[in-house]
């Protein structure tokens, strides 16, 4: 358990993403079998321990320690693993030689819902700080440590010098402690042969276009398509085996069955999940959601739901009949990886988009579509589409070289997006949270709203928030601005002093803005981000609620 222990505090406590790798590797060289794989299984989110829950820890922490005074080392470290890691009692009684993971993994796996608590409990009076955090944050899987799934894949192609998309596709075939990946990756046995049907195939991203590259954008060597606001996403059938990836390769399937229901082809689709929202006469129908690019609006009546209907669906388990009716959502393909048994991404562009063609036309046109062509002729047409899209689901352009083949990764020239301006606005900060990881000392996720009512007695309504876009030095002004401003406190979270002759001035960023029933502003933005911190504005002259309805418009 130790050396898992080691390799979490580490990774907290290391900002850059090449010092996280280098960590990762580093304990894939050092640590064996099986610690190893399990180690890899709890960072990648694929380690389920069903026979603990939070709730049970809350209540062992409770029969040792005053519940008051849980409650304010709570608020005050702001995570609840880190919390009973720090003050549980017996640290005095820690072992010399404490229990592994693979043994913790395998007790928990065989343990009953009341067995479960008592394991952990008997373990947490083993270990110390570092082993109890650790623990903690297996037994909830709320790893919180800034590695993303995407990024120990990555490390696994760095250990064994291999490119990223081999591990990728391998990986929906693999389960932990993955020994067979890892003798692999040592050179000590072939590779993996995947079973897994409908695998994963690492998607070709994009480079934002910039001004250099102006010049190369020309009709008869790049197409043009919008650049629609839902989420990217690959529909892969095999076998009678149906997966709906996100573009990190997370099986999404169980949030979307409306959607998997009607992928009965062989193959495997990219393109955009969007929300079908009907027009008022045909409620929870999804209709013929083929966007006439022109209108902005679907052939019969349909409308395209925002990116706020696309967010009722995203990171469910699972989803009520209600849920589906109300926002239906359906898949709009723009490329075409494999057909039957054939492989198509080492074809042109322009080739798998006529195969693409012929592929949906086969399809529930109710569920697939295809996002259209923008016909243009000069560079100076696409500026002036990106500037006035047809519809407020539209964030920008796509662009493709014709004769590009699907390459997976990032490659510079073959595809670029050209998204629109972010807005911008003046907020006042109204509420702070601590963050996590090694932000949980800060205050740095933040709450903001704009003016409303009228001009001699305005009050301020939320309409985001945020926890990027500022630098380490402001994140400490932000944080110390919190703590000296602070007015009421609700658990973790801060009410921070906010009048019009008071308060500070965040300049926002966002790149979409839509109606919301579940903000009291009506609003809701798409990416806020903080883009300046005002320290020369006074809070009476941030925006007003009027400016944000008037972009609604």
């Amino acid at each position: 358990m130790k050396p898992f222990a080691d390799l979490l505090d580490s990774l907290v406590l290391t900002p850059s993403r090449n010092g996280k790798l280098r960590l990762m590797v580093d304990h894939f060289r050092q640590v064996p079998d099986p610690e190893r794989g399990y180690a890899l299984a709890a960072i990648t989110g694929e380690l389920e321990v069903r026979s603990v829950k939070p709730a049970m820890l809350r209540a062992l922490m409770e029969s040792r320690m005053d519940e008051v005074l849980l409650g304010y080392s709570y608020d005050y470290v702001g995570d609840l693993a880190e919390t009973i890691a720090l003050v549980w009692p017996g640290a005095d009684a820690v072992e010399d030689d404490p229990p592994s993971l693979s043994h913790i993994v395998a007790a928990l796996d065989g343990a009953t819902r009341a067995e479960g608590p008592r394991l952990v409990e008997a373990w947490l009076d083993r270990l110390d700080s570092s082993g109890r955090y650790a623990l903690l944050k297996l037994v909830t899987g709320g790893m919180r440590i800034g590695v993303s799934s995407r990024l120990a894949k990555q490390a696994l192609a760095d250990f064994g010098e291999k490119d990223i998309a081999e591990i990728e596709e391998l990986w929906h075939g693999l389960r932990p402690p993955y020994e067979a990946l890892f003798a692999w990756l040592e050179g000590r046995a072939e590779k993996p042969r995947s079973a897994a049907a409908a695998p994963f195939r690492p998607v070709m991203l994009s480079q934002p276009l910039e001004e250099p590259d102006y010049g190369r954008i020309a009709p008869e060597d790049y197409a043009a398509e919008w650049k629609w606001d839902g989420i990217r996403v690959q529909a892969t059938a095999e076998r009678g085996v149906r997966r709906l990836y996100s573009r990190t390769g997370d099986d999404i399937s169980t949030a979307f069955p409306d959607l998997v229901d009607f992928m009965t082809f062989e193959g495997s689709l990219d393109g955009e999940l969007l929300v079908a929202r009907p027009s008022p006469g045909t409620p929870g129908t999804p209709g013929k959601p083929a966007l006439d690019a022109r209108k902005g609006r679907a052939e019969d009546d349909i409308l395209v739901g925002t990116f706020s209907d696309l967010q009722q669906r995203l990171n469910r388990k699972s989803v009520s009949a209600a849920v589906m009716k109300r926002h239906p959502v359906f898949l709009r393909a723009y490329d075409l990886l494999q057909d039957g048994a054939e492989d198509l991404r080492p074809l042109p562009f322009l080739e798998r988009r006529k195969r693409l063609d012929r592929f949906v036309s086969a399809l529930e046109p109710t569920r697939f579509d295809i996002s259209p062509f923008v016909p243009f002729e000069t560079f100076d047409d696409l500026s002036r589409l990106r500037g006035s899209p047809p519809s407020a689901v539209i964030e920008g352009l796509m662009l493709k070289r014709l004769d590009s083949a699907y390459v997976p990764g990032r490659p510079k020239g073959p595809w670029f997006k050209w998204k629109q301006d972010p807005h911008l606005v003046d907020a006042v900060l109204m509420y702070a949270q601590r963050g996590h990881g090694k932000r949980s000392s800060f205050y740095s996720d933040y709450t903001f709203g704009v003016w409303t009512g009228p001009q001699d007695q305005p009050e301020l309504v939320p309409v985001g928030k945020a926890y990027f876009g500022f630098t380490d030095e402001e994140l400490k002004q932000l944080d110390k601005y919190v703590r000296d401003n602070t007015i009421e406190r609700f658990g973790p979270v801060r009410s921070v002093r906010a009048e019009p002759d008071h308060g500070l001035v965040l300049e926002v960023a966002f790149e979409g803005l839509a109606r919301s029933t579940r903000h009291k502003s009506g609003v809701a933005m798409r990416f806020p981000r903080i883009s300046r911190l005002r320290w020369d504005k006074p809070a009476f002259e941030a925006d007003r609620l009027e400016t944000l309805q008037a972009m609604l418009e």
